[in-house]
């Protein structure tokens, strides 16, 4: 089938791992369905892109339809470490950006491929404004849980109490949530934040809300329906997650991971099942050497298996390294990568438990492969999704609690005791919760579940508006 005749949606992501991971997978996804898709970001991306997937600049069928990459020129060059300080990049990409996707949209009007709508990430809300000057439908995935939805849309509109420089410890009570303490509510919105860009851009989301006619979440229906049937009397949400779980979005013949993934596989079978800890902290967080340290033996001295992703430190950032004879003290129990397939380490049968900062993509995927978690969240939405990691899911134990552990660390002592419980009393207890969890996320997904209804609907409604 010529591209020409099926209808056009263009995806737009901000240039992160953890967004476009997401995005990407709602590309195949509504590919498949037989639209036409570009996905789209900085040229950044691109490059990333291009070392993990042979044939990127390729269009590529997938199920009834087809996925395309078109990447924008952010006017950086290309090791720019400008790129790295979000005070300025961020808007910098918007003065780019919005310039740069508006020549994508005009050329493939003129080439006879209209774009009948336009998708975005979070951090990049100017796209709102650029499908509204087009006359474009325009749709957010939001890759967050509902719960930051709601805490974000809350503080916009000025419709509950939050921490303030004055009083910066106050709870927080939004409707059809637990109350969250005040370092529990994603990061970005107390006044003490270190980077309240972030908090901006996200935000600015919010103020363009109106130009915005769905917002699709990365989440399902039955995990956090409360808040989902509340914030729903405001704007149309479509729980549409896990994506991770819809089979169409782990074709391998595109991949979105900026890094290429070590050889794991070996090690974890190796091992009986359900004995190994599997640790990683995602794609940005850096620790400190000290808590590198703390972390090395809080493993050593619990006497667990792990695996344990450690990235490599950032251009101009001294190397992290591991205790003195640390590799030589863990034989053949411990494995250290610089980067794995979360996927396949999550799914194989000999991991027991997850350590994470509790991004929203890493606690979904860890929820749906039945994998119970040890909560050790950072800043922004981790430290709202540990607590309901913990305290509303009940599928993980806590070790730190954000931006305060941050400052103070986590003691060897404190990560050993936590492994032992997780792994030891509470593991039969976990298991049974999060087992739970997974079987309705693979029901949400499947045929005529709740996520899969959403999407169909959203699709149909693309293809009105094409009409």
């Amino acid at each position: 089938m010529d591209s020409q005749d099926l209808v056009h949606i263009l995806l737009v992501s901000f240039p992160g791992q953890g967004h476009v991971n997401p995005l990407l997978r709602l590309g195949k996804i509504l590919a498949s369905t037989g639209l036409l898709v570009t996905f789209s970001a900085p040229e950044s991306v691109g490059r990333f892109m291009r070392k993990a997937n042979k044939h990127i600049d390729e269009v590529t069928p997938v199920g009834d339809g087809m996925i395309r990459f078109e990447f924008f020129d952010d006017g950086l060059g290309e090791n720019d470490p400008r790129r790295a300080d979000m005070n300025f990049y961020i808007p910098h990409l918007e003065l780019h950006g919005k310039e740069a996707v508006t020549k994508i949209v005009k050329k493939h009007e003129k080439e006879g491929r209209p774009v009948s709508c336009l998708i975005n990430n979070p951090y990049i809300p100017w796209i709102s404004d650029v499908a509204h000057k087009l006359n474009i439908p325009n749709a957010v995935l939001w890759v967050l849980s509902c719960a930051c939805f709601s805490a974000y849309y809350h503080y916009n509109y000025e419709l509950a109490q939050f921490p303030t420089d004055s009083d910066p410890e106050i709870d927080v009570q939004l409707p059809s949530m637990p109350l969250l303490k005040h370092d529990e509510i994603p990061s970005f919105l107390h006044p003490q934040t270190p980077c309240p860009i972030i908090g901006k851009a996200i935000l600015g989301q919010f103020k363009v809300l109106s130009k915005t006619f769905c917002v699709l979440v990365e989440t399902f229906q039955e995990l956090e329906s409360d808040v989902i049937d509340y914030m729903s009397k405001f704007c149309l949400i479509k729980p549409i997650g896990p994506l991770f779980k819809n089979p169409i979005s782990s074709n391998s013949s595109i991949q979105g991971s900026f890094f290429k993934a070590d050889d794991c596989i070996d090690f974890l079978n190796s091992k009986d099942p359900a004995s190994v800890v599997y640790v990683s902290f995602g794609s940005v967080i850096a620790f400190k050497q000290e808590q590198i340290n703390e972390i090395a033996y809080g493993l050593l001295n619990s006497g667990v298996s792990f695996l344990w992703v450690l990235r490599p430190s950032q251009p101009g950032v001294p190397p992290l390294v591991l205790p003195e004879n640390f590799l030589e003290k863990i034989g053949d129990k411990g494995k250290i990568v610089q980067w794995c397939s979360q996927k396949e380490v999550l799914e194989h049968p000999s991991v027991a438990c997850y350590v994470t900062h509790c991004g929203w993509n890493s606690s979904l995927e860890a929820i749906t492969s039945g994998v119970p978690m040890v909560a050790f969240p950072a800043w922004g939405d981790q430290v709202t999704n540990a607590k309901f990691v913990v305290d509303v899911f009940e599928v993980g134990v806590r070790l730190g609690r954000g931006d305060q552990t941050e400052i103070n660390g986590v003691s060897r002592d404190r990560i050993e005791k936590c492994l032992k419980e997780v792994t030891g009393p509470k593991a039969v207890e976990l298991k049974k919760s999060v087992l739970k969890w997974k079987k309705v996320a693979e029901e949400a997904v499947a045929e005529g579940g709740s996520s899969d209804r959403n999407l169909k609907d959203f699709v149909d409604k693309i293809r009105n508006v094409s009409k």
